[in-house]
């Protein structure tokens, strides 16, 4: 053997002249790949400078340094990049996109709990947005929750304080007002926390409105995160 099974050690070979090379390597990738965290998993183009140790995943077509390793994660050591193939199952964090993934022997797939042989996924997933409040007694959102997204609830905080001439406000859809929560703060730091007794599914892509009580909008900012489970179909 050459290197190990999972993670592609080098592993020092009877009378090899410096060994130091080979160990030093092994340990940057057992460094980078245990608790795996990937700068990204859709950067083509390697940056031109990374931090010691950082990982990617390289998709397909990527190129210059990483021209013809798609599929695989690329570890930055010194000045280079050193290439490891994944294996089906390996789970990890995505620091521009916070989210987990798994590889499921193509793609790294996010927020999945499970999966099905032909690709299936079932799995949990937080959507966040910052809006800003116009002017009126109501302000909606865009629609950016998907269609057929399961919402167990809907979580905020206001970042910049709420101005106007309303008392409080609520947090809901267009067919129910306030819920996902009523009499509202408007200061800075004033949160919300709405749970649902039961999920709600819309089946097309929809937002949230925010109703203004006892007055109306004038501005502020309002950071919303939508939580949802979703399914993803099995592959041909």
């Amino acid at each position: 053997m050459t290197s190990t099974a999972n993670f592609a050690l080098p592993l020092v070979q009877p009378s090899q002249a410096q060994k130091h090379v080979t160990v030093n390597e092994a340990l940057v990738r057992l460094d980078g790949l245990s608790q795996l965290v990937l700068a990204s998993v859709d950067t083509v183009t390697p940056p031109l400078a990374a931090d010691e140790g950082a990982c990617y995943a390289v998709p397909t077509g990527a190129v210059n340094a990483w021209a013809g390793q798609g599929g695989k994660v690329a570890i930055f050591s010194n000045g280079g990049w050193i290439f490891v193939t994944p294996k089906t199952g390996w789970r990890g964090w995505v620091e521009d996109m916070s989210r987990a993934v798994h590889f499921d022997g193509s793609n790294w797939v996010q927020g999945a709990l499970a999966r099905s042989p032909n690709g299936a996924a079932s799995g949990f997933h937080v959507l966040e947005i910052d809006h800003v409040l116009n002017a009126g007694a109501t302000v909606s959102t865009i629609p950016f929750i998907p269609a057929h997204a399961m919402v167990f609830g809907v979580s905020g905080v206001v970042t910049d304080a709420i101005t106007g001439t309303l008392t409080d406000w609520s947090l809901g859809t267009v067919s129910s007002a306030a819920q996902y929560g009523s009499g509202l703060g408007l200061s800075q730091g004033s949160y919300v926390k709405g749970t649902l007794s039961y999920p709600s599914t819309e089946y097309a892509p929809s937002g949230l409105v925010l109703t203004a009580n006892g007055g109306d909008f004038a501005g502020g900012t309002v950071r919303l995160a939508v939580h949802y489970y979703a399914l993803t179909i099995p592959q041909l």
